[in-house]
């Protein structure tokens, strides 16, 4: 698992560094996001992308924030899909509705978490960055709830992330930061289902789906 993460944050580096236009490897539309594929979380309602970078709360856990970006170009909104630990899963496996997921964050290497600590704006459950290769726990645990009546998670679908220690909903809305990261959103978790917690999966490294005959 750790070489396939070294790999793809090789792939995501170079097309950083060296393309003017972001990167963007992907399947025809429609098509699985697989186990090991490497995504952007788009925020239906408001476009922005799921993102986090080197910067801790400035109150909370104090752990690595995680915000919403207003534009696809910056490679710290790429984060890894991979399964909980201890369960067994291969690149391009299909992921079905209901499956539990982690979500690495391609630049730190952190875990997309939460907890019951309030989130800085709106006061709801905290959204962070947390762990690393060889740490991770249930507060990393997030359960996939497709929209419609889709069995497994495809490109561009609608789907909320439930998080599976608090019950909230990854979510996000109109509130931005002032200071530090300005102009990008709050992400946090939320109890109730609203339009505000959907997402789908935008620009990517997408492994086709691995054949089960």
């Amino acid at each position: 698992m750790a070489l396939l993460s070294l790999a793809l944050i090789a792939i995501v580096g170079i097309f950083h560094n060296f393309a003017t236009a972001p990167p963007v490897f992907a399947v025809d539309e429609g098509k699985e996001v697989t186990h090991g594929s490497v995504i952007k979380l788009q925020h239906e309602r408001t476009k922005f992308r799921l993102h986090s970078h080197e910067v801790p709360y400035g109150s909370g856990s104090q752990q690595q924030s995680v915000t919403g970006f207003p534009g696809v170009e910056d490679a710290n909104s790429f984060w890894i899909v991979q399964s909980p630990s201890g369960t067994e899963f291969q690149q391009g496996d299909a992921i079905p509705n209901g499956s539990i997921v982690r979500l690495q964050h391609v630049r730190t290497h952190k875990w997309l978490h939460s907890h019951l600590h309030q989130s800085p704006i709106s006061g709801n459950l905290e959204v962070s960055a947390f762990g690393g290769d060889e740490q991770s726990d249930s507060g990393d645990h997030w359960k996939l709830e497709i929209e419609g009546a889709g069995s497994v998670w495809l490109r561009d679908q609608k789907i909320r992330l439930r998080h599976v220690d608090t019950n909230g909903y990854l979510h996000s809305h109109d509130k931005k930061y002032s200071r530090i990261v300005t102009g990008q959103q709050e992400v946090c978790g939320f109890a109730k289902k609203t339009s505000d917690n959907i997402w789908s999966a935008a620009e990517g490294v997408y492994f086709p789906a691995r054949s089960t005959a």
